[in-house]
C-alpha cells in the first residue's frame, strides 16, 4: 500500500578489458614461476659447490691427520733418543715445530669444514646434528672431459633453458599486454540499469531503462599508456643485455672448465699411491739417519703441499662443471 522502488545495474566493459586483464594475470603467474625456477637454479649451483668443497676439504683433513700421527710418532721416538743423548735437542725442536704447525693448519681447516657442513645442511634442510660424509664415485671423477662439448652447443642449451632469459622475454610480453590493456582503459565502459518505482511518481507504476557512459574529455589514460610503452623499451633493452650476459657467462665458464680440466687429465693415476710409498720410505730413512733433518722436513712439506694441490685441482674441476650446469640451466654433468 506504500511506495516501493528498486533498481538493478550492470557495468559492461568494452574493448575486451576483461580478456586483457585475464591474459595479463596469466603472464604474471608465468613471471612468478620463472623467478622461482631461476632461484632453484642458483640454489642448485650453490649446493653442488658446497658439496664438492666439503668433500675435498675432508680429503685434505685426512692428509693432515695422517701427517700429524706420523710426525707425533717420530717426535715421541726422538724424545726418547734425546733422553739417551743420541740426538741433538735442536732436531727435537724442529720436529716439535712441525707437529705444532700441522695442528694449527688442521684447526684452521676444521673451521672451514664446519662452515662447509653448515652451508650443506642448510641447503639440504638437514638438522645441524646430522653427520654428513660426502662421497664421490669413480664414475663421476672420471666423467667425460669438457672438450667433448662445444661452446655453441652449450650456448644453445643456455638459450633454451635459462629461466632468467625466459623471464626477460616474458617481461616484454607482459609489458606489451599492459600497453594493450591501458589503451583499452581509455575507452569508457557502459553501465546499463533497470529501475521500477511504485507510487513514487507518475505514472503510478514507473519502469525506467538507463544508459550511462562517461565522456573522456580530460582523462584518456595517457599517463599509463606512456608508462607501458617505456616498460616495453626497458624490457627490450633488458633482453639484449641478458642475451649478451648469458653468452659471456657461458664462454667464460667454458674456458675455465677447459683450463681446470687440463691439469686433472695430466695427473698420473698412480701418482698419489707412489707418493704415499715415497713418504713412508722417507720416514724410515730418516729414522735410520740416512737423510738429514732438513731434507726430511723439505720432502715432508712437499708431500703435504702436493696432496693438498691435488685436492684443489679436483675441487676446481668439479666446481667448474657445476658452473657449466649453472650457466646453461641444464644437467650437462650429472
Amino acid at each position: 500500500y506504500g511506495q516501493f522502488a528498486t533498481s538493478i545495474s550492470q557495468l559492461v566493459k568494452l574493448a575486451g578489458k576483461r580478456d586483457k586483464n585475464i591474459k595479463l594475470a596469466q603472464t604474471g603467474i608465468k613471471l612468478a614461476e620463472l623467478e622461482y625456477f631461476d632461484l632453484i637454479r642458483a640454489l642448485k649451483f650453490e649446493l653442488e659447490r658446497s658439496f664438492y668443497k666439503t668433500y675435498y676439504d675432508q680429503q685434505s683433513l685426512q692428509v693432515y691427520q695422517k701427517q700429524i700421527d706420523a710426525a707425533q710418532q717420530l717426535l715421541n721416538a726422538y724424545n726418547l733418543q734425546l733422553q739417551m743423548g743420541n740426538v741433538a735437542q735442536k732436531e727435537v725442536i724442529r720436529i716439535k715445530s712441525l707437529v705444532i704447525n700441522l695442528k694449527s693448519e688442521l684447526t684452521s681447516l676444521l673451521n672451514d669444514v664446519e662452515d662447509d657442513l653448515r652451508d650443506l645442511k642448510l641447503l639440504c634442510g638437514i638438522p645441524p646434528t646430522t653427520v654428513i660424509q660426502p662421497l664421490l664415485s669413480d664414475i663421476i671423477l672420471s666423467d667425460q672431459p669438457i672438450n667433448k662439448f662445444s661452446y655453441l652447443n652449450l650456448l644453445d642449451s643456455a638459450k633454451n633453458n635459462r629461466a632468467d632469459l625466459k623471464l626477460a622475454q616474458e617481461t616484454l610480453q607482459y609489458n606489451e599486454q599492459q600497453l594493450r590493456l591501458q589503451k583499452a582503459m581509455a575507452i569508457p565502459d557502459v553501465e546499463v540499469s533497470l529501475s521500477y518505482d511504485l507510487k513514487g511518481n507518475y505514472p503510478e507504476k514507473y519502469t525506467g531503462l538507463g544508459l550511462k557512459i562517461p565522456i573522456p574529455l580530460f582523462n584518456r589514460n595517457q599517463g599509463e599508456i606512456r608508462k607501458a610503452r617505456l616498460g616495453i623499451d626497458a624490457a627490450q633493452t633488458n633482453i639484449k643485455r641478458q642475451e649478451l650476459l648469458l653468452a659471456n657467462e657461458v664462454y667464460n665458464s667454458y674456458l675455465t672448465a677447459l683450463r681446470n680440466e687440463k691439469p686433472f687429465q695430466e695427473i698420473d693415476p698412480g701418482f698419489h699411491s707412489d707418493f704415499n710409498k715415497l713418504i713412508t720410505g722417507l720416514i724410515t730413512n730418516f729414522k735410520a739417519r740416512n737423510i738429514s733433518l732438513i731434507e726430511f722436513l723439505d720432502l715432508y712439506d712437499a708431500y703435504k703441499e702436493n696432496t693438498l694441490q691435488l685436492n684443489t685441482i679436483g675441487f676446481e674441476r668439479m666446481s667448474s662443471r657445476a658452473e657449466i650446469n649453472y650457466v646453461t640451466g641444464a644437467n650437462i654433468f650429472k
